[in-house]
């Protein structure tokens, strides 16, 4: 049973501790858009979000900066989704640095993760001794990553966290993280806006503390989605229609999809077209398209009713082309053919081949990053240079139809208020870019009630947040069966787990953790030549609970404090008790007379007819009244015919004065100062005279 009613413990500590410290460090990504890699520090913990690569930099250059980091000392790596430059570094992470934690992804993003670094492993430009990795390295990489289901909530060393649908591409996910009652949104690349395959992005119903969000687009605002397609199917039909070849660079998975339904629906609704052919140009399309119908389930509801009649995905006017030697290049055709930013491959081959004819085109459908040809060729230059180093003239028609499926202005601002979180940080865009965006939501939420503060760190820059909140402990077992009062003492035991608290009954730690109860009884010897009797006569002045134990074989024992055993051996003393911080108290304090009757020889000149219990109240009084006739004088004393056996009356200064010996009450009609002075020395000579009581 759990009690609903919770005790809360609030630990006041020095501002800006170094245990309330949460680091965000985009290791990538930072002020650029590429190789996406952010650094989570809190409590000791450390969590990698994606691990990417840069599409416009090859080799070891075009990692996040891993230097900044110490891999072996990273608990936990989630990777959003498939796309190179959030999961392209992976392989590398996992088998070439020390990182021994674990990963985390969706079962859509493993199983198209697996296909796209295998192509783009094929495809790459480079030697093979710069290869960051190789297929044996991928493989090995896939036995390593462990999968999580969208909202499925898991545990890693303290840190809990879970996923949500992100849209952008199949199995994309933004993942929540909580570490000590402290929440962090990463989302990853987004979309709040439904295609023809994909849902929107969700919106979460926690409220994290830290939002780490895309600024891809900045303040841009994109165009309605049935204008943008329009433009689209327009821009393509008119470079068929004067005779060109249409070439659409896309990757072999994510916005292809998007732009196969939406070009087999345009040729199945315009007949004169259906002699001009559609090659989707990728060796992954057939597996493509099997992890599609595999996960149909992460689509929105349109494409799951559409797959419950015929298979969307099955197109009609688009044939597979596996490479250039199946391709006769002979009249007008569209090639979607991947990367899509024309590093290399088969995109990269055919734009070489078509450029220098003026009907030809090329539509740049998805986000380009700086250093890559797709961005090169948008600002329409004269020329561009081979893979194989030589100039050729551009003549093409170069257009630019984004479906990249990443949030907007609107869709990040709105996203933000949404989920009115504390701190924003802004990661994956451009210096440019996302200085626009940080000032238009400054703007924006300026004047609000409450606040956002909005960071865009550079690459290794901290972003440095504290966060202090309280501790709450959670009753359970048996104390949680009666509801508490107000005022009620609760007495258990304090357990710690992760960031969690519990209070529980002794009796029920085996039922609730995996700690049992032990009880430890302790021993100690030491040597003692004197009587018991003279030692239980000291005893007695340490505690009023002094009882004699009757053992066997002759020897003597005594019971104090109702906990510690004394027992008399031959010129020795056994002690024994059960520990626990209070009985270690009084097993030291018994020691510590044990040790002065022995070693002491003052404390054994005690006449043998006065070993007895001592009367102590007698003492206490006799000693009380020395005190006060060294306070008042002799003759301040009423006539003690006057006074009972546990009363003391006194006349001081025309006042009458009572003492209750028993009570220890002193009463004084004319001067309550004189009262409480009294009652003050009184209770301090009562407790050096008297015997501790028993707790």
């Amino acid at each position: 049973t759990i009690c609903n009613k919770m005790a809360e413990f609030e630990v006041e500590e020095t501002p800006h501790n170094d245990s309330e410290l949460l680091k965000i460090t985009p290791l990538g990504a930072g002020q650029e858009v590429g190789r996406s890699c952010h650094l989570l520090e809190f409590k000791e913990k450390k969590i990698m979000l994606d691990c990417g690569i840069h599409p416009g930099i090859s080799g070891l250059a075009g990692l996040p900066y891993i230097d900044f980091t110490e891999p072996e000392k990273i608990d936990l790596l989630l990777v959003t989704h498939f796309h190179l430059d959030h999961a392209g570094g992976l392989p590398w992470f996992l088998q070439k640095t020390t990182f021994k934690g674990r990963v985390f992804m969706t079962h859509a993003t493993k199983a198209i993760y697996r296909w796209l670094l295998s192509d783009y492993i094929k495809v790459s430009n480079i030697s093979t001794e710069d290869q960051l990795y190789t297929e044996a390295d991928l493989e090995d990489s896939m036995a390593r990553i462990e999968t999580i289901n969208f909202h499925e909530e898991k545990m890693v060393g303290g840190i809990k966290f879970w996923c949500y649908h992100a849209g952008h591409v199949l199995g994309a996910a933004m993942f929540m993280i909580q570490i000590a009652g402290v929440r962090v949104l990463y989302t990853g690349d987004y979309s709040r806006e439904e295609d023809r395959h994909l849902m929107a992005a969700e919106i979460p119903a926690v409220r994290p503390d830290v939002l780490i969000t895309e600024a891809t687009y900045g303040t841009h605002i994109h165009e309605p989605r049935e204008e943008r397609e329009a433009r689209f199917t327009n821009t393509v039909q008119d470079i068929v229609n004067r005779g060109g070849r249409c070439l659409i660079p896309v990757f072999a998975l994510g916005r292809a999809q998007e732009l196969l339904l939406i070009l087999d629906d345009y040729w199945a609704n315009h007949p004169e077209l259906h002699d001009i052919p559609i090659y989707y140009a990728s060796s992954l399309a057939k597996k493509c398209m099997a992890v599609y119908q595999t996960y149909s389930n992460a689509m929105n509801q349109k494409i799951q009713k559409q797959l419950n009649i015929s298979n969307p995905f099955q197109f009609k006017h688009i044939s597979n082309l596996k490479g250039m030697e199946h391709f006769d290049d002979v009249g007008p055709s569209v090639v979607m053919a991947s990367p899509g930013m024309m590093q290399s491959g088969l995109s990269r081959e055919l734009f070489e081949s078509w450029c220098n004819d003026r009907r030809n085109g090329v539509i740049v459908a998805g986000y380009c990053v700086e250093g890559t040809l797709a961005k090169h060729i948008l600002s329409e230059p004269e020329e561009v240079v081979s893979m194989s180093g030589q100039k050729i003239p551009l003549k093409l028609s170069v257009d630019y139809i984004s479906f990249s499926a990443h949030a907007d202005y609107k869709q990040c601002s709105e996203f933000v208020r949404a989920m009115k979180p504390p701190h924003v940080v802004l990661v994956h865009g451009e210096a440019n870019e996302m200085n626009r965006l940080k000032l238009a939501l400054n703007r924006e939420y300026e004047d609000d009630p409450e606040p956002i503060q909005i960071h865009n760190p550079k690459n290794t820059e901290s972003v440095q947040l504290y966060f202090k909140g309280e501790k709450m402990a959670k009753v359970m077992g048996e104390l949680a069966t009666t509801k508490p009062k107000h005022g009620d003492k609760l007495s258990g035991i304090l357990v710690k787990r992760n960031f969690n608290y519990h209070i529980l009954a002794p009796s029920d730690l085996s039922a609730h953790t995996n700690l049992t109860m032990s009880t430890l009884t302790q021993r100690q010897s030491v040597t003692f030549t004197a009587s018991l009797s003279l030692l239980k006569y000291y005893l007695h002045q340490l505690s009023d609970d002094v009882v004699v134990l009757p053992l066997s074989n002759g020897r003597e024992g005594l019971r104090v404090f109702g906990a510690v055993t004394v027992v008399k051996e031959q010129n020795m003393l056994l002690l024994e008790w059960t520990a626990n911080p209070v009985n270690d108290m009084y097993a030291d304090s018994v020691l510590a007379i044990v040790l002065r009757v022995d070693t002491d020889p003052q404390a054994r000149k005690i006449p043998v007819q006065r070993i007895a219990k001592p009367d102590l109240n007698r003492e206490f009084r006799e000693r009380l009244e020395v005190m006060l006739e060294g306070m008042f004088g002799e003759e301040s004393f009423k006539d003690p015919t006057s006074s009972g056996p546990d009363q003391i009356n006194l006349e001081v200064d025309g006042f009458e004065i009572h003492i209750n010996t028993k009570t220890r009450v002193v009463t004084c009609a004319g001067d309550e100062n004189v009262a409480e002075m009294l009652e003050e020395s009184i209770r301090r000579l009562y407790t050096t005279i008297m015997p501790v009581e028993t707790v």
